[in-house]
């Protein structure tokens, strides 16, 4: 799994001009699939996601989690993170899972961090077109890829 995580102070997901998720200060979580990812990717990555420090302390120190700062999450599905562009100007998605292992997978990736945060997370709607709307607050922008955990 590849996640990108941005801090921000609002962010939120529109299918069809109905907002369908909506949170203020917190993290929005793009999320990509692959077909390799496992149980043991979700609880890692959902672990990295409400522990990181990455929320100012009274010092202005990036020194809290978005538990500590009781901060919101928005999970957004999104396949084109394993985009390969080796070849050519067109990208390849042939490494993002397919629907039928990617929907249980993002699922449980959900309820994990849910249960993590001890709270109800928002999302998106998977495979959906979706407009995402955020205001990247710092910017703070951090990639995670659970097959390269460095």
């Amino acid at each position: 799994m590849k996640i990108v995580i941005q801090r921000v102070t609002q962010a939120s997901v529109t299918i069809e001009q109905e907002v369908v998720g909506q949170i203020e200060k917190g993290l929005l979580v793009l999320v990509g699939i692959e077909e390799i990812d496992t149980v043991k990717d979700i609880e890692w990555l959902s672990g990295k996601i409400v522990n990181m420090r990455i929320f100012d302390d009274e010092n202005g120190v990036m020194n809290k989690s978005v538990c500590d700062v009781d901060g919101d999450l928005l999970i957004v599905s999104q396949f084109t993170l394993h985009a390969s562009t080796k070849k050519g100007n067109r990208p390849s998605y042939i490494r993002a899972a397919k629907p039928d292992f990617a929907i249980p997978m993002y699922e449980q990736f959900i309820a994990q961090v849910e249960k993590d945060l001890n709270k109800k997370v928002q999302t998106g709607q998977f495979g959906a077109d979706m407009k995402v709307a955020l205001l990247n607050d710092g910017p703070v922008t951090i990639i995670v890829d659970s097959q390269n955990k460095e």
